[in-house]
């Protein structure tokens, strides 16, 4: 366990607890310093570029997924709606 906080840093190699060092963030841009759309594109290009897209085969099976799931839900809610339909005009029946 002492080793495992050394090299997480809270303790020092005597032992001691680590002095911990406020973390500097870095300063935020000043309001006038303003993306311009050109740059923004090229960073949303940039960053878009990083994704994993799902590979063709991902995508369909996926989708097979939710559309079993969506029948399967979709069907328990009529046969439910039936259910109690059916009960609620036993119940209050007219005669």
């Amino acid at each position: 366990m002492k080793r495992m906080m050394q090299r997480q840093g809270q303790v020092g190699e005597d032992g001691a607890p680590a002095v911990k060092r406020p973390q500097q963030r870095p300063a935020p841009k000043p309001a006038s310093q303003r993306t311009k759309p050109r740059e923004f594109i090229k960073e949303v290009r940039a960053e878009l570029r990083k994704v994993a897209w799902p590979a063709r085969g991902e995508v369909i099976n996926y989708s097979m997924v939710v559309f079993v799931t969506l029948v399967i839900l979709m069907a328990l809610v009529v046969a439910l709606d039936l259910v109690f339909a059916k009960a609620v005009l036993f119940v209050f029946k007219q005669q």
